[in-house]
């Protein structure tokens, strides 16, 4: 597994494999599919500070991409904190891949970033993502009823975070 950042030109791998994982991603999830969405996304990941944004690349396979994982809402002073997403394709689900990218971002995240905190708001009936979230350390902290607009309607969502200390 090997984590880089967003590119213009993986724009046609990721919308191919976001329209394979559809079956997957919904009703949780709606990352780009077209090259115009993908060229928009991309390019807010890249050119805006308060984000960053890796590929999960599966070595195994050719250096396939196997998902993505975002830090966004990155926040500087006595704040330090940051909001994860995250989504594996359909082809490597399951294989654990998704769940070291993470360690890695998180790592990361902790370590060149200098955040304390990151959180990660999941839906509560999409029980891989809270899985993810669990086996990577991260704590249940509450519940936010309509947090997130997802798919054209508030969604309620359990907030899971892990400070610096917890991974110390």
């Amino acid at each position: 597994m090997g984590l880089r950042r967003f590119r213009p030109e993986d724009g046609a791998e990721f919308t191919a494999r976001v329209r394979e994982s559809r079956e997957l991603h919904r009703p949780w999830l709606f990352p780009p599919d077209d090259a115009a969405a993908y060229a928009a996304y991309a390019g807010r990941l890249i050119d805006d500070p308060s984000k960053e944004g890796y590929l999960v690349c599966a070595k195994d396979d050719g250096g396939a991409l196997a998902g993505f994982i975002n830090i966004n809402n990155i926040v500087g002073g006595a704040f330090r904190s940051g909001a994860l997403g995250y989504g594996a394709f359909a082809h490597a689900a399951g294989r654990g891949l998704l769940r070291e990218g993470l360690d890695l971002v998180v790592g990361h995240a902790f370590g060149r970033l200098r955040l304390h905190r990151l959180e990660i708001n999941v839906q509560p009936a999409n029980a891989a993502s809270i899985a993810l979230a669990r086996a990577c350390g991260f704590r249940l902290e509450g519940f936010s009823p309509d947090l997130l607009l997802v798919d054209g309607a508030w969604r309620d969502h359990q907030r899971w975070a892990i400070t610096a200390e917890m991974r110390a």
